[in-house]
């Protein structure tokens, strides 16, 4: 069954590696510029893993956490 206007395959550019250089350059940049946003994400959550708003002190710890 072949339709009228209908490209084949063979005629599609992207088909069997026949991309142009400049859709291979694009899409790269586009996977490189993904992982290095990953790796800006992961940065910042390792770098900002702690808790840091704790706001009891020794003589007013706050929740007291033991068991009696």
């Amino acid at each position: 069954m072949n339709l009228t206007g209908e490209p084949t395959l063979e005629k599609i550019d992207d088909y069997n590696n026949n991309e142009t250089p400049q859709k291979r350059k694009t899409i790269r940049l586009v996977v490189v510029g993904l992982l290095l946003f990953a790796v800006v994400l992961v940065v910042i959550k390792v770098t900002n893993s702690s808790v840091s708003d704790y706001i009891g002190t020794s003589e007013n710890p706050g929740i007291e956490v033991t068991r009696h």
